[in-house]
């Protein structure tokens, strides 16, 4: 290494192990150049490993972007159990920082319809067989219900899926509308079990064109629908719903754009009829984590539980039934993960290293900041005005 450049490494050297030293809450040892650090009191729990240092503006202006990009290219490697090691820095996140004025662009993104598409299409337009290497049988890609402690993925998403139908009280003949329909497994149980007629609509092209498919196989083409359709076209549909249910979609549609979306469920909802919001969900409003919007989800907001039920009651939803199910979707993470492992040699054949290595920090990360309570699984139920035609007791 030329002298200057080695000059400049040293600096970098001399300001990343002071900032880790921060989270010193569990004990960890760092290594880098061939000398170890200890941070914190007692044994170390795991080894953060570094080739290339990490300048001190760059852990400053994000945190979470600088260690992510680090771990991705390979210049950032763990010793020890990839999620425990993020649990552990997770549950300090309050160390982080981020410079909101500097990634100005990233963090706010625009809720125009082309552009929310394609944010949407980024991520769930991967490709179908991605997504069935370490998904379910039912390619559910939301927070699961585990009932029992041995509960299987596959029954845990059957489960959450029949959970969340007894909720919304069906009755043979009803229409259900489900926003943001993912690739259809929800509105087929209910058209089976409670012979309803659905219909589902999504911006992903590849979910749209399974779900179609889907619905020829099994030969429900007088039941079902599916429609490419943002949910601000809803309005102009010229329908009416009995139920709405809206599982893992709110968190795509941005600050600024939920008094819209509750507007639309507002105009296609029968007066009576139930509304069901399956949501990841923050107590605090923030505009999200720069690596997870930038590499994960663009554009992608978060909302709080009290904005949601605020804005609810301003339109005259009310509010019947919340749940959390944070601890249920740590436990869906770490399944996908274990999934996710087993088949990652085909993940890097279909795409690369580098991508492989950025999903499973997006699973590990997101089960840490669901295990830490910085986000959390909500599900609300709503009428739209007074029903007292629902049952005294839960029905469900």
């Amino acid at each position: 290494m030329k002298p200057e450049a080695e000059r400049k490494a040293m600096r970098k050297e001399n300001v990343l192990i002071p900032f880790l030293k921060k989270f010193d809450q569990y004990p960890f040892c760092v290594k880098f150049r061939q000398e170890e650090y200890r941070i914190g009191d007692g044994e170390p729990k795991f080894t953060v490993s570094f080739k290339e240092p990490i300048s001190l503006s760059d852990l400053m202006a994000s945190t979470s972007l600088a260690l992510g990009e680090a771990y991705m290219d390979g210049s950032l490697e763990i010793e020890g159990d990839l999620y425990d090691t993020l649990n552990h820095f997770l549950s300090q996140m309050n160390k982080f920082s981020t410079d909101k004025l500097a990634l100005k662009k990233l963090l706010f993104s625009s809720r125009s319809k082309g552009n929310q598409k394609k944010e949407v299409q980024s991520h769930y337009d991967l490709g179908n067989d991605f997504y069935r290497l370490w998904l379910d049988e039912t390619m559910s890609y939301s927070c699961g219900y585990f009932q029992e402690e041995n509960t299987s993925l596959l029954q845990a998403q059957i489960d959450k899926v029949d959970y969340i139908l007894k909720k919304l009280h069906l009755e043979e003949g009803m229409h259900l509308l489900d926003i943001g329909c993912g690739w259809g497994f929800l509105l087929t149980e209910a058209v089976r079990k409670y012979g309803v007629r659905g219909t589902g609509i999504t911006l992903s092209q590849e979910q749209y064109e399974a779900f179609q498919d889907r619905i020829r196989k099994e030969g429900l083409e007088r039941q079902l629908e599916v429609k490419l359709l943002d949910y601000r076209d809803l309005p102009e549909c010229g329908r009416q719903f009995d139920r709405v249910v809206s599982v893992g979609m709110v968190e795509h549609v941005g600050r600024g754009n939920y008094e819209e979306f509750l507007d639309c469920v507002k105009s296609v909802l029968k007066p009576g009829g139930l509304f069901l919001l399956h949501f990841i969900s923050a107590l605090t409003e923030h505009p999200g984590d720069a690596w997870i919007k930038k590499y994960i989800f663009p554009g992608g907001v978060i909302p709080s539980l009290r904005e949601i039920l605020y804005l609810a009651g301003d339109r005259r939803f009310y509010t019947i039934g919340v749940e959390s199910l944070r601890r249920h979707y740590n436990r869906t993470l770490l399944c996908w993960n274990r999934n996710f492992q087993e088949r990652r040699k085909e993940v890097v054949n279909m795409f690369d290293e580098r991508f492989a290595r950025m999903w499973e920090l997006y699973l590990c990360a997101c089960a840490a900041t669901f295990m830490n309570g910085i986000i959390d699984l909500h599900q609300i139920l709503f009428t739209n005005g007074g029903n007292n035609e629902l049952p005294l007791t839960k029905w469900y």
